[in-house]
C-alpha cells in the first residue's frame, strides 16, 4: 500500500526555500487585513458532523484521504480538528487500520494535548512499515518541557542509525520553530555526530533560522507577533526574510505567505492554517498548528504538506 503521508515529509527543496527566504531579505512581510470567519465551511461542517456522530468506516475515509480532489483530504483533516477531543477514541481505533493510520496520527499530532501525546507516544514501538513515529517527534518542538527538546536533540544526534530520514527531519523542524536563540550552539554540537549530508544541511538551516528568529522576537515587531493568529504565522516565517549582516540584498515582490484558510479548535485555544510560502519557482503547502497561552498565539508545530514547481516560461529563442 502506498506511504499516503511521504508527501508530508518531502525536504528536498528546504535548502530551495531558505535561498529563497535569503533573496528577499529586505522585504517586510506583512499580512494583509483578512478576517477569517470561525464558522466552518458547509462541507467541513458536515464532515465534521459525521466524524462526531456516525460510526467510521475506514474504507471511506481512505477513499476521501486518496481521492482526485485534494480539497476533500483537506476538508476531512479540517472536520477532524475542528471535532476536537471527541474523537480521540475513534482515532485512536483507527491507528489500528493501515488505511486509516496515518490520518489518524497526523489529527493526534494537531490535538498535541496530554491523551493525544500518550498515544503518539506509543508509536514509537509500532511495528508497521508506515513511520508513524515522526508524528510524535513533530509536536515536541512546541512543548515547554526541556526534557522534549532535548528529546529532539537525541533524535538529531542518532540521525546516522536511524533508517528513515523523514523522522529525524521531522524533529529539525520541530526544533525549527523555536526562538530561543540558545539552542543555535547545541544544534550545531549534534551535528558533530552526524555523516549525512542532507542532515548536515538541514541542521544548518534549523540554525540559521533560529538564529534570526531570536533576533527577531527581541524586536518591537516580534515582541507584538503573538497578537493574533495571523501574526504568529508571520513571526514564523519573518526571520528567514531578515537580511545576513552586509548584505545588499535586494526587495523581491514575488514572495508571498498566503493563509489559505483558519480552522478552529472547539475552544478556540488552538488554530490549524493552511499556508502556502510562494516564490516565481515554487510553492510550498504547510499546515500550521497555533496555540493561545497567556502571553498570546504561538505557533505549536509545523507541517510541511507540498513543494512544486511553477511552471516557468521561457524565453523565445533568437
Amino acid at each position: 500500500m502506498e506511504n499516503l503521508s511521504k508527501t508530508i515529509t518531502k525536504w528536498t527543496g528546504w535548502k530551495r526555500w531558505r535561498l529563497a527566504w535569503m533573496a528577499v531579505a529586505a522585504l517586510a512581510l506583512a499580512f494583509p487585513a483578512v478576517m477569517y470567519s470561525q464558522s466552518l465551511p458547509p462541507a467541513v461542517a458536515q464532515e465534521r458532523s459525521e466524524l462526531l456522530n456516525n460510526q467510521w468506516d475506514p474504507a471511506k475515509l481512505y477513499a476521501i484521504l486518496t481521492s482526485q480532489n485534494p480539497e476533500a483530504g483537506e476538508n476531512l483533516y479540517r472536520a477532524a480538528f475542528a471535532a476536537g477531543p471527541a474523537i480521540i477514541p475513534k482515532l485512536e481505533s483507527a491507528l489500528k487500520d493501515d488505511r486509516t493510520a496515518e490520518f489518524a496520527a497526523q489529527t493526534l499530532a494537531y490535538f498535541a494535548e496530554a491523551k493525544s501525546m500518550a498515544i503518539l507516544e506509543k508509536l514509537l514501538k509500532d511495528p508497521r512499515d508506515l513511520d508513524l513515529r515522526r508524528f510524535y517527534y513533530g509536536v515536541l518542538g512546541g512543548s515547554a518541557d526541556s526534557r522534549d527538546i532535548e528529546t529532539l536533540l537525541n533524535k538529531v544526534r542518532s540521525s546516522d542509525r536511524e533508517p528513515d530520514r523523514d523522522v529525524t527531519r521531522n524533529a529539525i523542524l520541530a526544533l525549527s520553530i523555536s526562538s530561543d536563540a540558545a539552542l543555535v550552539a547545541r544544534l550545531h554540537e549534534a551535528e558533530t555526530q552526524v555523516t549525512d549530508p542532507v542532515i548536515q544541511d538541514d541542521i544548518d538551516t534549523a540554525a540559521m533560522v533560529i538564529e534570526l528568529r531570536a533576533k527577531y522576537m527581541a524586536t518591537p515587531a516580534g515582541k507584538s507577533a503573538a497578537s493574533s493568529p495571523e501574526q504568529a504565522i508571520n513571526s514564523y516565517f519573518m526571520p528567514a526574510l531578515q537580511p545576513p549582516a552586509g548584505s545588499d540584498a535586494q526587495q523581491n515582490a514575488g514572495v508571498e505567505v498566503k493563509v489559505k484558510n483558519l480552522t478552529w479548535w472547539p475552544d478556540k485555544s488552538r488554530v490549524l492554517a493552511a499556508v502556502d510560502f510562494e516564490n516565481p519557482e515554487a510553492v510550498a503547502s504547510y499546515h500550521m498548528v497555533l496555540q493561545k497561552n497567556q502571553s498570546g498565539w504561538k505557533v505549536a508545530s509545523v507541517w510541511l504538506e507540498d513543494e512544486r514547481e511553477k511552471p516557468q516560461t521561457q524565453a523565445p529563442q533568437k
